[in-house]
């Protein structure tokens, strides 16, 4: 069973990150993956949380 999607809306509050940014880097390649449902593009919360913690930076 799939938990419910996440919007651009919902990822960019959570990352703390523009709308805008997302779009920029999926266009790009880079981000968390996402879907186009239609005309709109939505995450499942544990991939971009799986991503999110894959970009740690060593200080």
């Amino acid at each position: 069973m799939i938990r419910n999607l996440w919007g651009v809306q919902e990822v960019s509050a959570y990352l703390g990150v523009p709308v805008g940014t997302l779009y920029q880097w999926r266009s790009s390649g880079f981000g968390p993956p996402g879907r186009r449902v239609g005309k709109y593009v939505r995450y499942k919360p544990d991939e971009v949380e799986a991503w999110f913690e894959s970009q740690e930076v060593g200080v």
